[in-house]
């Protein structure tokens, strides 16, 4: 029988037959994938015509199409419904998968062709597009080794194979840890919960098959929980085991994992010629240099410490009114500024959670796009991987512009967090091919029945990654390597986090946020308040932020650390980090920085983006509608649709004019006057 993987699909929109597939697929499917792709790519090595963009640039993007059905299909699966047959290919694909990439990275064949025509770029005729994605595919030969020979290329390949690993085992030790932990709540210790978290706390009990309600480290049920519980032993319980995620010894700690995995990352920087990992990671994002990135963080550093210093005090106070003894804790900090911010705003999570139903969420993203860009999403009944995903076709002008794919509820197995990926990526090169683009989310699942409801924040959430899947689905590029995300790392977060602005709209408010029993609007009284509290507690969610961050710089700067902990600690001190305030992520629970390379010496990029976030959304402020034809056209035509196929900075300049200051970004937060 035909290996379902790698038959051709003739499910709807070309989605993967997963009633087909089985985990005993993925193994033998991936091997012949790796061998075909191997074949392919000694074809173009060896081709005995003369390079020209065609046989060699174009060849390599039109090159492994079975490999990328296999890993589109696998990854997606691994991470939204791991089980330990699936983490066991995972182990055993990336040595494979690094292997692989070494292998044509570090082809001189291959190399010299494309360096030749490198060389002669400028008379060959190319597009501009062409010649965007010959110089990124000469740098990226470049950065992965090419120019290197006899053992430090054999040591970059070691390397390379080594850190695929790591980062695997990294990202299954954190998983193991957020899904093996749970504290039951009996009846007294469900005292003070309102009742979303009492109802999720009981869907949770259930999925863990436990007698009662449960709390989890899910950040959907652990921050109401720390937010709303008046136990202060049981927070410090239940924040512990969340801080000590990956840290807990044994077979899951990753704390050494970290080390050798600094240690690997600046050898190969050296092998490559640059100082340290920073230099050559930031090398090519907007930021070009560490300098750059500290001078950024710390220009918000010290107005945000400040502020969070200050409210602080004002959580000390409240603590030891309540009875409680000694300093504010890390445990005690939400519970207090939920407090707070009841007294201040005359908000609180259970009158407003009602109002962010996550199905009037996903309504109110979609009206958003239609308005601004003219899409259409209705929903397809196709087969899926989880009974909880779904499904919608989208379409402009009678047109098939995408398939968007959510899975929003957080379950075990399930990696935390929120992310955007693409099942397929948008291109022309062999004919139109639209994406098929993933949101993922963890939030709570309702008991049976419920409506599921959402805090501010994960609508907020909900709207970043939908902001990332607009990115893809707008794309219109002809290769796939520059297509929608792929972009610079401290440019991939602009189109997310710009798109967040959208919920603030009070039309936006008025028309989705509506009671989920009554159906009324949100009362212009209540998001009022809403939108005028949006900068409460802005001092603690940017220093818990700027703290990974400046500690992630610090990590790949110089000489790496034996002791990743004592250099996280050392560069907290210095920073004055308050105390009880813990970085948003710590070291053995940094996937973003272990996982992968992908943000290693780059989580400040979600900073960069927001200095160019705040000053576009300025843009349809100040042609006066936040539905500016004329300025959502320029958007989509500037950003959306390029892709990669320009520096970002040329893209963002051609949308506003002018590259943009960080006094936007202090003014959004509320950490200046204005």
């Amino acid at each position: 029988m035909t290996n379902p993987l790698l038959a051709e699909w003739t499910t709807p929109f070309g989605l993967p037959p997963f009633q087909q597939i089985s985990d005993e697929d993925f193994a033998p499917a991936l091997d012949i994938a790796l061998d075909r792709a191997r074949a392919e790519l000694a074809a173009i090595a060896g081709n005995p015509a003369a390079p020209d963009f065609d046989n060699t640039v174009a060849a390599l993007e039109r090159m492994g199409g079975d490999l990328d059905k296999v890993l589109s299909t696998f990854f997606p699966l691994a991470g939204t419904d791991s089980t330990p047959r699936r983490q066991e290919l995972q182990r055993e694909f990336a040595p494979k998968l690094s292997a692989f990439s070494s292998e044509m990275a570090l082809n001189p064949e291959l190399f010299a062709r494309l360096d030749r025509l490198w060389q002669e770029r400028d008379s060959l005729g190319l597009s501009d597009e062409e010649a965007r994605v010959l110089e990124l595919k000469h740098r990226g030969f470049v950065r992965a080794g090419a120019r290197l020979e006899g053992t430090e290329r054999e040591r970059l390949r070691e390397i390379q194979a080594r850190l695929a690993v790591l980062g695997t085992e990294f990202t299954q030790n954190l998983l193991a840890d957020e899904r093996d932990w749970f504290m039951e709540l009996s009846d007294d210790e469900m005292e003070g919960l309102p009742g979303f978290l009492r109802d999720a706390a009981r869907a949770a009990g259930n999925e863990k098959g436990a007698a009662g309600p449960v709390i989890t480290l899910s950040r959907s049920l652990i921050v109401p929980f720390l937010q709303f519980s008046p136990r202060r032993e049981l927070r410090r319980r239940a924040y512990e085991a969340w801080a000590a995620r990956g840290a807990n010894g044994g077979t899951t700690d990753n704390r050494a994992i970290a080390a050798e995995m600094l240690a690997l990352r600046h050898e190969r920087a050296r092998l490559l010629g640059h100082e340290d990992f920073a230099a050559y990671k930031l090398e090519t994002e907007m930021a070009r240099t560490p300098e750059a990135v500290e001078d950024l963080l710390m220009r918000v550093w010290t107005p945000a410490r400040a502020q969070a210093m200050a409210d602080a005090e004002k959580l000390e106070q409240r603590l030891h009114a309540d009875g409680g003894n000694g300093r504010l804790e890390a445990w005690d900090w939400r519970y207090y500024s939920e407090k707070r911010r009841a007294e201040e705003h005359d908000l609180d999570e259970e009158t407003l959670k009602p109002y962010f139903q996550l199905d009037r969420m996903i309504e109110g993203a979609f009206d958003v796009a239609g308005r601004l860009f003219g899409l259409e999403f209705a929903p397809i009944d196709v087969p899926l991987y989880h009974p909880d995903v779904r499904a919608w076709e989208v379409r402009r002008d009678g047109r098939h512009m995408a398939v968007f794919i959510g899975d929003y509820f957080a379950r075990g197995g399930k990696r935390s967090g929120a992310w955007c990926s693409a099942w397929r990526s948008q291109s022309k090169l062999a004919g139109e091919v639209r994406p098929l683009v993933h949101n993922v989310c963890n939030f709570a699942k309702p008991a049976d029945g419920g409506v599921a409801l959402l805090s501010y924040d994960d609508a907020r959430t909900l709207f970043h990654e939908f902001g990332h899947a607009l990115h893809q689905m707008l794309s219109d590029v002809r290769f796939e390597s520059i297509s929608g995300t792929s972009v610079a790392r401290d440019f991939v977060e602009l189109p997310s986090q710009l798109y967040e602005h959208w919920l603030e709209v009070p039309e936006v408010l008025e028309k989705h946020a509506r009671h989920a029993e009554t159906g009324a609007p949100m009362p212009p009284a209540l998001r009022d308040r809403l939108l005028a509290a949006q900068t409460y507690d802005m001092g603690f969610a940017t220093v818990e932020y700027l703290g990974s961050a400046l500690v992630d710089l610090s990590f790949h700067r110089g000489a790496p650390p034996a002791d990743p902990m004592a250099r996280q600690a050392e560069v907290l001190e210095r920073l004055g980090m308050p105390h009880a305030i813990r970085m948003r992520h710590a070291t053995p629970q940094f996937a973003h920085v272990f996982s992968g390379d992908g943000y290693a010496s780059g989580y400040y990029s979600y900073m960069w983006s927001e200095v160019m976030d705040a000053d576009a959304f300025q843009a349809f402020e100040e042609a006066g509608d936040a539905f500016d034809p004329a300025m959502a056209r320029r958007l989509e035509e500037t950003i959306l649709s390029k892709g990669g196929a320009e520096e970002p900075d040329r893209l963002y300049t051609a949308f506003r004019g002018r590259m943009p200051g960080v006094e936007a970004l202090l003014k959004g937060r509320g950490l200046v006057a204005g």
